[in-house]
């Protein structure tokens, strides 16, 4: 590789490299006067020439050798076009290693100047049977320069496949940008390709960005996507390709203005447009033939974004739209709303929890609409259903198996029967003529009958006695007084990297990506840092990647790594507490020798404030915590299982007096619930 493309790496990948926090590689560049000097970058985040790093982590015993996966994403940023066009290349040539693995093999025989020759017009014909004639990708020439990039991707691609190579690779730049992109969460995605239905053959996503909604399709035959940004039609094309058989059609264009797919009669749309657009193209649009049920205001972007799917599917297709909730009762759009329903197009509005989707902090909705047959009689009723109620204080991630099955539940059964039983709080179907009035407003709230007190006045009495129970258990567990005259102790110390370079446990930086989903089947789920600081269950997805994720085993401690307040776990024998889970991003395992230290003793002194002050830094936006440089005490192992179990104590006290707070807020919610809805009388 030439001088001036060498790979270049920042503190924090440098951290990652050695499986240290940042601020260690900060003391380094302290104390070592041989440290690489930076080449680039700004003085304030410098960057470092990534040969240099590697070859002075080993000279320093800090790195036997740079993981495959890691050596790939640094070439990938490295790349004179950007990580973007590395990915193209990275992805088109693995689409050849995957269609084409013979000819790739013989390719890679030879030098780089004759590689890059004999590549083009292999990777144009697989492009060209999976892409379409005269797709853009295939108009640009291999560049010798990018050899030793695809070389590497091949090789990160040899064992998990070409598939699993590309999402690591792409899933790690989208992380490292969070805000160019606005994901799609993949159980949300999935829920959406389950509402489509089983029998999709051809789907559409108008506003594709990563693709994630058209991945989520099983079973069809011919996926079109079209985005604004060429580079996410690119992206998308070969992930799709990588992703499965379909034949995949990509177009770059802003698909309101453009559209590049207007002839097919499609099975399914499935789409997450952009949200409050006013530039959308009110003026040179206003005469366009989508807009069968009304001209949309300059203020309602979505009912054009529905209107526009709905004009892509045959007689009978589904559509389903991610929605913003103003959508539902903005009185510009009343109109349209009211011709949707009057002709049968629009079947359910699904109101997701907040958290379920970007952006999180609004719950949104689920728009799922079918293109009416001429001369069929519409439905007579809407589908309304509401899953605030099913993740409490927000809680999507966790609650999101419960969501998709309710909501998947109460479709089935009102597209099969043209009709739901009614569900208080969840689900009921409400006749047309009703909400056709002046606001027509479909908020699913608005409609749906308030669920029972707590579930009934019997669940309150459930409720009140659990929360006596956890009382009384927390009364039980309360610690007993400490003498006022104890000494305290002082005891010779050590540190966990200490600990760690003396084989007395391991250390694992967790590597997994959480998002407000469920896991995959098959796929493990992710402990976030945010189920440690809450004491909950796993909630995370496992992004794509090529190698076998590292999972927390019972007698594991977990630390959180970003964060003002200091926490550790440690990991129990069953799911719920994390075993089997792999670790997300901001997590670390530590997991000691049983035969040297009491993993409760470890927990409980690593959740010592001065202890975590000590080893924590301060960056502009969050407080980073160095696990390495977080002390123990030198004690015998008896010893140590002593303080072990009364740390042990004192977490059972601490899950006692969370369940407490949870259950007392429930039955004081439901209090008021039932004394303001009359099914509580105040004597």
């Amino acid at each position: 590789m030439s001088e001036e493309n060498v790979a270049e790496v920042t503190a924090a990948e440098i951290a990652r490299l050695a499986g240290v926090g940042r601020a260690a590689v900060s003391n380094w560049r302290r104390r070592h006067a041989d440290f690489p000097k930076p080449v680039g970058g700004s003085e304030t985040s410098p960057s470092f020439a990534l040969p240099e790093v590697e070859d002075w982590l080993r000279a320093q015993g800090k790195l036997a050798e740079v993981p495959l996966r890691e050596r790939v994403w640094q070439q990938v940023t490295a790349h004179p076009g950007g990580a973007v066009a590395a990915l193209v290349e990275a992805g088109a040539a693995l689409l050849v290693v995957r269609d084409r693995p013979a000819e790739w093999l013989e390719l890679t025989a030879v030098s780089d100047p004759r590689m890059a020759t004999l590549l083009g017009p292999v990777r144009d014909r697989v492009l060209t049977a999976r892409l379409g004639p005269g797709h853009p990708l295939a108009a640009t020439a291999p560049r010798a320069a990018d050899m030793p990039l695809l070389r590497a991707a091949a090789e990160l691609a040899a064992g998990p496949g070409a598939h699993k190579a590309f999402e690591f690779l792409l899933g790690r730049h989208l992380d490292a940008n969070p805000r160019q992109y606005t994901l799609t969460p993949d159980g949300c995605a999935a829920l959406m390709a389950a509402l489509a239905g089983p029998g999709v053959r051809s789907a559409l996503d108008p506003a594709c960005g990563t693709g994630s909604l058209l991945r989520a399709l099983t079973g069809a035959t011919t996926l079109h996507a079209q985005d604004a940004s060429p580079e996410l039609a690119a992206l998308t094309a070969l992930r799709l390709a990588l992703h499965g058989s379909a034949q995949v059609r990509a177009a770059a264009a802003d698909s309101l203005r453009a559209d590049a797919f207007a002839e097919p009669a499609l099975d399914a749309v499935l789409c997450h447009p952009p949200f409050n657009e006013r530039n959308w193209g009110h003026e040179e649009l206003a005469y366009d033939p989508r807009w069968e049920y009304g001209f949309p205001a300059r203020t309602e972007s979505e009912l054009a974004w529905i209107q526009h799917a709905l004009a892509h599917l045959r007689e009978g297709g589904t559509a389903v739209l991610l929605m913003p909730p103003a959508v539902a009762a903005r009185r510009s759009g009343r109109r349209i709303r009211a011709d949707l329903l009057r002709r049968g197009a629009l079947r359910a509005v699904i109101a997701l929890p907040a958290g379920a989707a970007p952006p999180y902090g609004i719950p949104l909705q689920l728009w799922v609409l079918r293109r009416p047959a001429p001369h069929a009689p519409a439905p007579n009723g809407l589908l309304l259903v509401d899953t605030a109620g099913l993740a409490p204080d927000g809680q999507a991630r966790a609650a999101w198996p419960a969501v998709h099955e309710a909501v998947l539940d109460a479709w089935t059964a009102y597209d099969r029967n043209a009709g739901a039983a009614e569900v208080p709080g969840l689900a009921r179907v409400v006749p047309v003529v009703e909400l056709l009035d002046d606001d027509v407003d479909l908020t699913p709230a608005r409609h749906l009958p308030p669920p029972g007190t707590g579930g009934g006045l019997a669940e309150l009495a459930a409720v009140r006695e659990r929360l006596t129970e956890s009382l009384t258990r927390a009364a039980r567990l309360t610690p007993p007084p400490t003498p006022a005259d104890a000494a305290p102790a002082r005891l010779p110390q050590t540190t966990i990297g200490e600990l760690a370079r003396a084989g007395a446990l391991l250390l694992h930086t967790g590597t997994g990506t959480g998002s407000a989903a469920g896991p995959d089947a098959g796929e493990p789920p992710v402990l976030t840092e945010h189920d440690v600081y809450a004491g909950a269950a796993p909630s995370g997805t496992l992004a794509a990647g090529p190698e076998e994720p590292f999972l927390a085993a019972p007698g594991d401690v977990v630390v959180p790594v970003v964060g003002a307040v200091g926490a550790a776990r440690v990991i129990g024998a069953d799911a719920a507490s994390g075993a089997g889970a792999a670790l997300g991003r901001n997590v670390q395992l530590l997991r000691p020798d049983p035969a040297a230290l009491d993993p409760w003793f470890v927990a409980g002194f690593l959740r010592g404030t001065a202890n975590t002050r000590r080893a924590s830094s301060h960056a502009s936006t969050a407080t980073r915590l160095d696990v390495r440089r977080l002390r123990l005490p030198r004690l015998p192992l008896a010893e140590q299982r002593r303080y072990g179990a009364r740390f042990r104590e004192l977490a059972e006290f601490e899950d006692a007096l969370a369940r407490a707070a949870r259950l007392g807020e429930q039955l004081v919610q439901g209090l008021y619930d039932g004394l303001s809805d009359g099914s509580v009388l105040p004597e």
